[in-house]
C-alpha cells in the first residue's frame, strides 16, 4: 500500500483525565499523519495508546487538538476491541449486523454484507452459533467481521491478539494482513495499538513509539520489509532490536 496520500491527520492532540483532587495528563501534544499505510501504535501499559485510538474512532473528545480526515466524505471507521464484547443471546450473525442496523441499514443488506465479513475472517458456517459456543479465536473473529461489515475507511485495532493464545494470535494476525494487502475489503489506512514489539514489525508498515505516560512521540520507524515477513528473518530481529531501544 501507498502511504503516499494523507488519509487522517493529527495536530496537537491532548487529553487530561479528572481523577479525584487532579488532572493527569494523558496524551501531550500528540501531532503525526496517516498515509495509506499499516501502522502500529507502541508504548507501555497505560501510556495513553487506547486512548488516543478512541479520540480517532469519536468515542472520546480531546481537550486540545484537532484531527481531520481527508478522504472526501465522512468516515466509516471499524473498532476491533481488545475483548469481542458480544451480546450472549444474539448469534454471530446477528452479532456482525449490530453496527449495521445501527447505521440505519436495511435488516435483508445488512444480513447479507454480515455474511460477506463472516466469510472473509473463515466463519461463514458458524453464522447461526452463539458466542458461548466459541473459542476464543472465533469471538475475536466475530469481532474483526463486525467492524469489517460496515465497509470501514479506517480500521483501528485496540491490541486485538493480546488476549489469545500464542499460535492464534499468529493466524489472525497474518489472516488481517491478508484482508489489507488483498483489498479484498476497501481500506485506506489500518491503525492497531499494542505493546508487542515483536507484532508491531511482523504487521506494520510504520511504528510510532510513544513514551510514559504522558504520551509523547518518542520516535517513529519505517519498516521497509517485503511481506511476508517470519520472525526468524534477521532484518526481522535486527528492526526488534531497533524498535527494543527507543521503548527501553
Amino acid at each position: 500500500m501507498s502511504s503516499s496520500e494523507v488519509v487522517l491527520s493529527i495536530r496537537g492532540l491532548s487529553k487530561k483525565y479528572k481523577v479525584p483532587g487532579r488532572e493527569v495528563l494523558v496524551l501531550d501534544n500528540i501531532s503525526f499523519d496517516v498515509g495509506e499505510e499499516f501502522i502500529a501504535i507502541l508504548g507501555p501499559s497505560g501510556c495513553g495508546k487506547s486512548t488516543l485510538l478512541r479520540i480517532i474512532a469519536g468515542v472520546e473528545k480531546p481537550d486540545s487538538g484537532v484531527i481531520e480526515f481527508r478522504i472526501g466524505h465522512e468516515p466509516r471507521i471499524g473498532f476491533v476491541f481488545q475483548s469481542p464484547t458480544l451480546l450472549p443471546w444474539m448469534t454471530v450473525l446477528g452479532n456482525t449486523m449490530l453496527p449495521l442496523l445501527a447505521r440505519g441499514v436495511d435488516a435483508g443488506e445488512a444480513r447479507e454484507r454480515a455474511r460477506r465479513a463472516l466469510t472473509l475472517v473463515g466463519l461463514g458456517e458458524f453464522e447461526d452459533f452463539y458466542p458461548n459456543e466459541l473459542s476464543g479465536g472465533m469471538k475475536q473473529r466475530v469481532n474483526i467481521a463486525r467492524a469489517l461489515a460496515i465497509e470501514p475507511d479506517i480500521l483501528l485495532l485496540d491490541e486485538p491478539f493480546s488476549n489469545l493464545d500464542p499460535l492464534t494470535a499468529e493466524t489472525l494476525r497474518s489472516e488481517v494482513v491478508d484482508l489489507w494487502l488483498t483489498g479484498v475489503v476497501p481500506l485506506k489506512a489500518v491503525i492497531m495499538v499494542t505493546h508487542n514489539v515483536e507484532e508491531a514489525v511482523l504487521m506494520s508498515d510504520r511504528i510510532i513509539i510513544l513514551s510514559p505516560r504522558p504520551a509523547k512521540i518518542v520516535k517513529e520507524v519505517r519498516i521497509g520489509l517485503k511481506r511476508p515477513r517470519s520472525r526468524k528473518m534477521p532484518e526481522v530481529q535486527a528492526l526488534v532490536d531497533e524498535v527494543y531501544s527507543y521503548v527501553s
